[in-house]
């Protein structure tokens, strides 16, 4: 093996990711099989994760998938899906909190009930289920190879804009927090916790507007580097926290927004 894929190796390792059957979740899911580690996809959708995992499985990769269904929408769907996991292995070493949901709804008629759809499933759940899964995630760790969490963010999260989706940004920035909490409460178990903060890809959750070519061109023209997300960019930033490249890291909300995080209107003394 060479020095570069030993560095961005995750052979033998063994990883969940959440609502891993389209969008990011799938990316990063896809990134990690091809990288040598036997991959569990869960989502709400049991049947898609399977085919998805075929469809992984059917690449010739080093690594593996198995696709089974998931849901973190409520208490006793984190238990069954940790449950499920425990009955799949004793030790985990990642573990990739991507499960996530939105609504949309303009201020005036922003619903109370879409706050606690939002959050049980962006904080809640995710909080719950990595909570469940410390003991396999600890008999993982080492010092060389800490274990690995990374949460599913937003740029949304960063910035103050809600774009109508007022829970998700608020849920966004809650993930953020948790993140940096976690960070530093699990460290000393030698498991490191960071986040992605994505700007637009293409996913279930944004094909109402990157669904179409021109939909897409009209969202790229908003990302100052001029292209909504690829598969590439979620894969190599899985790699490079998930591998040994990322040991050292924790605590970081990671930007993959093509430079949205730092984009501002403000001038203060040219025209």
């Amino acid at each position: 093996m060479s020095y570069l894929d030993d560095l961005f190796s995750a052979a033998g390792k063994t990883a969940l990711v959440t609502g891993a059957a389209t969008g990011i979740g799938r990316m990063a899911a896809a990134a990690l099989v091809q990288a040598g580690a036997s991959v569990m996809i869960a989502s709400r959708k049991g049947d898609d994760c399977a085919r998805v995992a075929g469809g992984l499985n059917a690449l010739g990769a080093p690594g593996r998938a198995e696709g089974f269904g998931g849901d973190v929408s409520t208490e006793a769907g984190v238990l069954a899906l940790a449950a499920a996991v425990k009955e799949r292995t004793d030790r985990l070493n990642i573990l990739i909190n991507n499960a996530g949901t939105s609504w949309g709804e303009p201020l005036e008629s922003f619903p109370y009930k879409a706050w606690a759809k939002v959050f049980d499933v962006n904080v809640t759940g995710l909080f719950h289920l990595t909570r469940e899964l410390l003991p396999l995630l600890s008999k993982a760790a080492s010092d060389a190879d800490p274990a690995r969490i990374i949460n599913l963010g937003s740029v949304m999260g960063t910035q103050p804009l809600a774009d109508d989706a007022y829970s998700y940004t608020a849920s966004k920035a809650a993930v953020h927090h948790l993140t940096r909490t976690l960070a530093i409460e699990l460290a000393g178990r030698r498991i490191t916790v960071n986040a992605f903060a994505p700007g637009p890809f293409r996913s279930r959750m944004t094909a109402f507007a990157t669904g179409s070519e021109e939909g897409a061109s009209r969202v790229a023209s908003h990302v100052p580097i001029g292209r909504i997300g690829a598969p590439d960019d979620i894969a190599g930033a899985t790699l490079y926290l998930c591998s040994r490249a990322g040991s050292y890291v924790t605590g970081a909300i990671l930007p993959i927004d093509g430079g949205q995080s730092v984009q501002h209107g403000m001038t203060l003394f040219k025209e």
